[in-house]
């Protein structure tokens, strides 16, 4: 008898090892499921995860971050949400099994973790105050209270065993309790993400109302000579759908166009103005084609587009009340604009105000902005990098000077000013193609937004600089396509491309990292010919 329970004692410790596991991650599992459901009176954006996430955006330093968009591309959100939620449940595994032995401990270290939850939300750019906290609070509460209960369901007890006292531990309750708190946890999580997905009816709903007038200004007709026509090229216009996202946003804002409001006010401001969606329509409307890039796009990145946008000339605006530019003698050369999820962004006045194209875009490719890309209402301003001018989800506008403050990204070393470097890609053929021998066409984009394109140059291995042949210039805030007829023979190539914008500035060989100002480099792609 004594050997038939030395035999079973092992099973039993193994059995409640892995209750204890269990009982730690439907803890977690509670605790979050909670914190959705009051995240849906508070606000998205308070709940744990998304706090803690946007946290760790705020103080991933830009190499990390770049490396993130380099290697997950725009799926680098998802995969850091994801990432929270494994490191979470590891942690509840933890707190588990640490419950077995002491019920308690386990239970505080759940509290503990939603404390860090509410201090991040609190932190938060865009947060509401104290508010914030309570999804990650009383989620944690939910959580602790249900590892208390359930560990108490393993503690073992004197069961009798053939005459003799044995420590078993209760199976059965175990198993109806942690099946009812899995079930109701999965409940309360769907309700609260019905709840937090009913939020956003009111900006969808304002979105599909709106019809853009059209524009005082249209854009030019795109000249027939500026699409090309060869298979693996960029199109001239991107479809809003394949425009490149990368901000901070783990949550996309849904703004209701209806109750939307943007402030103007600061230094040299005359007049402190609040401006409605429906002010904005009602103005003589801009459009025009604009390239933009992002300043972690790196050299043959991804992380450049070309839109129609629609909009008011934010200088005009501006200018209505009462701003000088600073080559003028106005007293603020910065504009800062914040979004409604707390990200700040700064801006030259002199570069919006010298007459370029500077929009407080409303539409994009003839639609309502599209949720992602900023609606109701967006900045976009040719020639500059999109992290020091093209807000997205504005709400606020102050006019200030470099001096006297730094937005978001310059306070983690980025560049203030960051003009848009002269960059040419490759599209067609692919890296480590296989092409074969014979007329190869090799074509791409090339941009230097606001000043324009003037030659583009290919180079085969290390021949010369062979000039390609340039499609027609929308505008000089547009990139340009380009190919070139290439002979090729049999073997290893590596083809390289280099464009020259107006100034006469060649783009450099010399290869920079994104941070702080943007990439520089030439774009190289293997090939082997067959």
């Amino acid at each position: 008898m004594t050997t038939e329970r030395n035999r079973r004692k092992p099973r039993s410790d193994l059995g409640r090892a892995a209750a204890g596991a269990l009982s730690g991650v439907l803890a977690g599992f509670a605790a979050l499921a909670a914190a959705e459901l009051l995240s849906s009176a508070v606000r998205p954006e308070a709940g744990p995860v998304v706090a803690v996430g946007g946290a760790a955006i705020d103080r991933t330093p830009p190499s990390v971050k770049d490396w993130a968009i380099r290697e997950f591309g725009t799926d680098d959100k998802l995969v850091l949400q994801s990432g929270i939620v494994a490191v979470l449940a590891l942690l509840a595994v933890v707190l588990g099994l640490l419950a077995l032995r002491h019920r308690r401990l386990g239970a505080a270290g759940v509290l503990l973790f939603g404390v860090v939850g509410a201090v991040a939300a609190v932190s938060r750019p865009d947060s509401t105050g104290f508010t914030d906290a309570f999804p990650s609070l009383v989620g944690a509460v939910a959580g602790a209270a249900l590892l208390y209960a359930l560990a108490g369901r393993l503690e073992p007890h004197a069961a009798s065993e053939g005459g003799a006292e044995a420590a078993e531990w209760d199976r059965r309750g175990f198993l109806v309790a942690a099946t009812a708190a899995a079930a109701a946890s999965a409940g309360v999580g769907a309700l609260g993400r019905s709840f937090n997905a009913s939020r956003g009816k009111d900006a969808i709903a304002s979105r599909e109302g709106i019809v853009l007038p059209a524009p005082a200004s249209p854009a030019s007709d795109v000249p027939r000579g500026a699409r090309l026509r060869v298979p693996g090229i960029s199109p001239f216009l991107t479809p809003a759908e394949d425009f490149y996202r990368v901000d901070t946003a783990l949550i996309v804002p849904k703004v209701d166009a209806d109750a939307w409001r943007l402030r103007i006010h600061g230094k040299g401001v005359a007049r402190v103005t609040s401006l409605s969606f429906q002010d904005l329509l009602r103005r003589g409307l801009v459009e025009r084609d604009i390239t933009l890039t992002c300043v972690s796009n790196e050299v043959g990145g991804p992380y450049v587009g070309n839109a129609r946008w629609i909009g008011v000339r934010l200088a005009d605006v501006l200018a209505e009340c009462g701003v000088v530019p600073p080559v003028r003698g106005g007293p603020a050369d910065q504009l800062v604009a914040r979004s409604v999820d707390g990200m700040t962004i700064g801006t030259p006045v002199d570069d919006v105000m010298d007459g370029r194209d500077a929009l407080l875009a409303l539409g994009m490719n003839g639609e309502p902005l599209p949720f992602e890309h900023g609606f109701p209402v967006r900045m976009v301003v040719p020639g500059l990098y999109g992290y020091v001018s093209a807000c997205k989800w504005i709400e606020d506008i102050e006019l200030t000077t470099f001096d006297a403050y730094d937005p978001y990204w310059v306070r983690r070393d980025w560049a203030a000013k960051a003009p848009v470097k002269t960059q040419s890609r490759i599209d067609t053929p692919k890296p480590f193609a296989r092409p074969t021998a014979g007329t190869v066409m090799v074509a791409g984009v090339a941009w230097a937004q606001h000043l324009g394109i003037d030659k583009v140059e290919v180079r085969v291995d290390d021949g010369p600089w062979r000039s390609a042949d340039l499609a027609a210039e929308d505008t000089r805030d547009t990139w340009r396509q380009w190919s070139f007829p290439w002979q090729a023979a049999p073997g290893g190539h590596t083809l390289t491309v280099r464009a020259t914008d107006r100034t006469g500035t060649v783009q450099t060989a010399e290869r920079t990292r994104t941070s702080p100002d943007g990439a520089s480099g030439r774009h190289s792609v293997v090939v082997t010919v067959t």
